[in-house]
């Protein structure tokens, strides 16, 4: 199974081997530089190690900061995604983690900050205590150097100062304040949970990016900690002269008599994160241009169970199967765009999402679209895995409630395909599982299937297409309806020729099957449901693999919002 994972993950493998490589690099050479260099043998000795904890984890800060935006760059990830169309599905397919490294670069920002914090405040005790010594060591001696002027080496400059007031008084202290508080906010609100259920909490918190990368700029500019200025290394090299800083008398007649003199490390946190920043403000530019264009709602549709379905068109929108679009809604929030897949085909001549009662924002879309016809803006559409089901000769198409959606687009245009006797169909089967809490939920998507059915028996391809509805919660009066009617041709739930199975899939069952009656295919599985059937799912594609390359293969693909 490892080996399988290997084959089918090469990209993101190397990817992640890549960046924790950079980070282990990095870390390791600056705490060696700081633990080490000549120019920091006064800094270590007031500070000690905690000096190098700082300095190194503050690199990887910078270096984790310049990625963490590349992943959310939605269109720069289309281009790429566009420009590589002809390189093998596994590596386009990597795009679509892009949202998984984006949150594992935010933990390693988290466990960084954690780390350089917990540094300087020993730093600044130290920095304390040695201000305040007065037994003549050789850190209460370099902490009374200089203090007019600028050749300091302590910041600290008096008795009375502590270590709260470095830390809220200076930009250093009141910045690396501002951005962990920023910084914990963001990783807090962004959790399954809250993106799913309040989603608007997620959407403005997260927008404190911009006070975590204004703050990041300015953090190092005061240049609080300190090493010896080349010219002074130059003039009295501590490796001779700093036994004599304790020791010297009134009348000096050695080398080392002139103080060792100090200079600020300059800032270099803008170098790493200025061009993501400037790709960023294209991508942000890009998408406001884009909401701009207007967008003619051509018919709305109020589907049982809360489920509005809206048709749209735009003058140059242009989609591909299972792609989904951000819609905004002036009328309810200027500011908030949410995602939602797209349930039209290609070939049709609008395009058209469902969207389901989940939250404040959409529970005030339908209200207000139950009144008028508000304004929409739209951005996209953007692309994710299920483009690639075409590629695949066999298709086992998975979805969990209301994640039905990026199906409905792909069954719809397979329909058209059929219509149209397309020849560049590769697929031979589809193998279609829904599993759903509620009947209701499966009203809108029932029209669709049942022209389905009816169009595929009149092409004499009834058995392209298998289906099976597993409902996952049901009550007594349900089991008694179908009870009664257990022997009619269609289904008593939806009205299908399929029957509605109820319970959950034994997925075990379902693989063996499908890769019984497909020895020699490749199987793409897609997914758009929660995290746990994911990782059942890939579970069975690693098991019902053969290692055979002749033999049947299973690639997982799952739905990234």
């Amino acid at each position: 199974t490892m080996g399988n994972w290997l084959v089918n993950h090469w990209f993101s493998a190397a990817v992640l081997a890549a960046w924790l490589g950079i980070n282990i690099f990095l870390f390791t050479y600056y705490f060696l530089f700081f633990d080490r260099d000549e120019r920091y043998f006064y800094t270590r000795a007031i500070l000690g190690s905690a000096l190098a904890w700082a300095r190194a984890s503050a690199k990887c800060l910078n270096f984790n900061s310049m990625l963490i935006l590349l992943p959310v760059c939605r269109n720069l990830l289309s281009f790429l995604r566009g420009t590589c169309s002809c390189c093998r599905r596994t590596l386009r397919k990597q795009l679509d983690h892009n949202l998984t490294f984006h949150k594992l670069v935010a933990y390693a920002l988290a466990l960084l900050t954690a780390v350089h914090t917990i540094a300087h405040l020993f730093n600044l005790e130290r920095y304390n205590q040695s201000q305040q010594a007065t037994d003549g060591s050789l850190p209460a001696v370099l902490s009374k150097m200089h203090l007019q002027g600028s050749k300091w080496l302590n910041p600290i400059h008096s008795n009375q100062t502590t270590v709260e007031y470095v830390a809220f008084t200076t930009i250093p202290g009141l910045t690396g304040v501002i951005i962990t508080l920023a910084l914990i906010l963001m990783v807090t609100s962004s959790t399954e949970f809250i993106r799913r259920n309040y989603f608007e909490l997620f959407w403005y918190t997260h927008h404190l990016f911009l006070i975590y990368f204004a703050g990041l700029v300015i953090h190092g500019i005061a240049g609080l900690v300190r090493g010896q200025t080349e010219q002074s290394i130059a003039e009295v090299h501590p490796y001779h002269c700093a036994e004599y800083l304790t020791q010297q008398g009134q009348n000096c007649t050695h080398n080392c008599c002139k103080d060792p003199e100090f200079g600020s490390i300059p800032a270099e946190s803008w170098k790493w994160v200025l061009a993501p920043i400037i790709l960023y403000v294209f991508e942000r530019i890009l998408r406001v241009w884009r909401a701009q264009q207007k967008v003619v709602i051509t018919k709305v549709v109020m589907h049982p169970a809360r489920v509005l379905e809206l048709q749209m068109q735009k003058k140059g929108f242009c989609m591909e199967v299972g792609q989904y679009i951000f819609v905004n809604c002036p009328a309810i929030s200027p500011l908030e765009w949410h995602p939602f897949t797209l349930t039209s085909a290609p070939e049709e001549d609008f395009f058209s999402i469902h969207i389901r009662a989940a939250g404040d924002w959409t529970e005030r879309l339908i209200d207000t679209f139950q009144l008028e016809t508000p304004r929409i803006e739209v951005d996209g559409p953007f692309g994710t895995a299920s483009e690639d089901v075409f590629q695949y000769e066999v298709a086992m198409l998975v979805g969990a409630g209301i994640g039905v959606t990026p199906f409905a687009s792909i069954l719809k245009s397979i329909w058209y395909k059929f219509q149209q006797a397309d020849q560049t169909l590769k697929t031979k089967k589809i193998y279609f599982y829904w599993l759903c809490r509620d009947t209701g939920a499966f009203a809108w998507f029932n029209d669709l299937l049942a022209s389905l059915e009816q169009k595929m028996a009149e092409s004499g391809k009834a058995d392209f297409l298998t289906y099976r509805l597993f409902l996952t919660g049901w009550n007594t009066s349900i089991a008694n309806n179908v009870a009664l009617h257990f022997d009619t041709a269609v289904d008593t739930v939806t009205g299908l020729r399929h029957k509605t199975i109820f319970g959950r899939p034994m997925w075990n069952t379902e693989f063996a099957a499908v890769a019984a009656a497909h020895p020699r295919s490749v199987v793409g599985v897609f997914l758009c449901g929660p995290e746990a059937l994911a990782k059942s799912l890939q579970k069975s594609c690693h098991q019902h693999s053969s290692l055979d390359p002749r033999k049947v293969k299973f690639y997982f693909n799952k739905e990234n919002f």
